[in-house]
């Protein structure tokens, strides 16, 4: 059965933008799957909680996927596009090249070793949140019971986030069309 889940990107060095560019591509060409929307890119600054990221600033954004991929299968393909990229598997916490979370997966509540879905932390970044509320605003967490939009107004302000501008051009392109233009 087909779900709608949501994955959040975030690259925070080398090239970033090709690196995020990659990585949604990658994404819309997965089997039994069809992405439905990408954010704008949005440029943060690094959040040290468990994590030592490093200094460089994060390209952040979030894919809405179409799938009937299970979630475990899509954290299997997922860890795998982040090795093609050159993530550092040995220090995951570190800088990295490319980064991808399952932050939902339609309603689901898994929690499993190495896969706990909603994103546990989810609800605390602003970086994945004003993506995520460009893209489904009224999205209720599933254990929260909180829309996106009002889960962004409780994150309040950590750590800076901003629209990146201007967009760069990308292969894929800013936006899928969810539907064909009227009249096409």
């Amino acid at each position: 059965m087909r779900e709608t889940v949501f994955i959040g990107f975030g690259s925070n060095v080398g090239d970033r933008v090709d690196f995020c560019d990659r990585a949604v591509t990658l994404l819309s060409l997965l089997p039994h799957s069809q992405v439905s929307g990408v954010s704008l890119l949005y440029e943060t600054e690094p959040v040290n909680d468990h994590a030592q990221p490093g200094d460089g600033w994060f390209l952040n954004g979030v894919v809405q996927l179409e799938t009937d991929i299970t979630p475990r299968s899509l954290l299997t393909v997922l860890r795998e596009i982040e090795r093609s990229l050159g993530r550092d598997e040995d220090n995951r916490s570190g800088p990295r090249t490319l980064d991808l979370d399952i932050l939902f997966y339609g309603q689901r509540i898994i929690d499993e070793p190495d896969l706990v879905v909603p994103h546990p932390r989810l609800h605390q970044r602003r970086f994945v949140l004003m993506p995520l509320n460009e893209l489904d605003p009224l999205l209720v967490h599933p254990t929260l019971q909180r829309t996106v939009s009002q889960l962004l107004i409780e994150a309040g302000k950590q750590s800076e986030v901003r629209l990146l501008f201007p967009q760069p051009s990308t292969r894929y392109g800013s936006r899928p069309a969810c539907s064909p233009p009227p009249g096409s």
